[in-house]
């Protein structure tokens, strides 16, 4: 079967673990060079060296940090530079932000949650417009939560900056269309390093999430969140844009009851 992906170029920010890293994989397994992105070098560099030697693609690792524009912007020069071309651009990175209720949250806490998801997605996403419209289209993956969409409680920031993303995704799609450029948005579920560790603090809270899961579990960040990936990356989605596409075993059909205990809940 020929490789849907070959001779691409993907620049995926927050790649070195979790959602990120099992995107790359996909995407590496279907012939693409991918540029791994990672605020911490050695995580950006382990995936990278990972991805080649399991694939056999070339990839490029760079530390940088999503919140600061010129660093968010280079990842798309460093991806040109290297390559010539780009041909997806996935937002995914989040780092940061508290578990806590809304009227104890702070003014970082919300600026954090917009510089990581919406400032940072519109960076690297305005990078990317001329390089695609110039090749004839491209796609925008930007990976946003179920948490925003429903409203989740304690994770106020991070739900408001995935939805300013999830914005900025639809006005790009239909302004962007002309140029052949798709602009798509996952909400993933998965089970990532972060979910395993929130599962060893609050193992009751994380088994009833699985448990409220239509189909009985999370779901895997190479298979099943990075298959979805690989179809908004591919020509199989040409005609698919401004679209959320929900990934997390059926969660979203009538809401997710997840709500994890406050910090403020917690101490003592």
């Amino acid at each position: 079967m020929a490789e849907r992906l070959r001779d691409h170029v993907a620049v995926i920010t927050g790649s070195g673990a979790g959602i990120g890293r099992g995107i790359a994989r996909r995407f590496a397994a279907e012939g693409c060079r991918v540029l791994v992105n990672d605020i911490r070098g050695e995580a950006a560099e382990r995936v990278a060296a990972e991805i080649t030697d399991t694939f056999g693609v070339e990839t490029l690792a760079v530390a940088a940090d999503v919140t600061v524009k010129a660093e968010a912007v280079g990842l798309v020069e460093a991806a040109l530079s290297r390559w010539g071309r780009l041909d997806t651009l996935v937002n995914n990175a989040w780092g940061g932000g508290r578990i806590n209720r809304i009227e104890n949250k702070t003014d970082e806490q919300f600026r954090h949650g917009l510089d990581m998801a919406m400032w940072a997605g519109w960076w690297t996403m305005r990078a990317a417009f001329e390089p695609m419209r110039d090749a004839g289209g491209g796609s925008v993956i930007n990976i946003a939560s179920l948490n925003g969409v429903n409203a989740h409680r304690f994770t106020a920031e991070y739900n408001v900056g995935k939805e300013a993303l999830r914005a900025l995704t639809r006005s790009a799609a239909r302004e962007w269309a002309p140029h052949q450029i798709r602009a798509n948005v996952i909400c993933p579920g998965a089970r990532t390093e972060a979910f395993e560790a929130y599962a060893r603090a609050n193992p009751e809270a994380a088994a009833a999430a699985e448990a409220l899961n239509p189909m009985g579990r999370m779901g895997d960040p190479e298979t099943d969140i990075g298959g979805a990936a690989l179809f908004l990356a591919s020509e199989d989605s040409r005609y698919v844009t401004g679209n959320t596409l929900f990934v997390g075993g059926g969660t979203h059909i009538n809401g997710s009851t997840w709500a994890p205990t406050p910090e403020e809940d917690r101490v003592g």
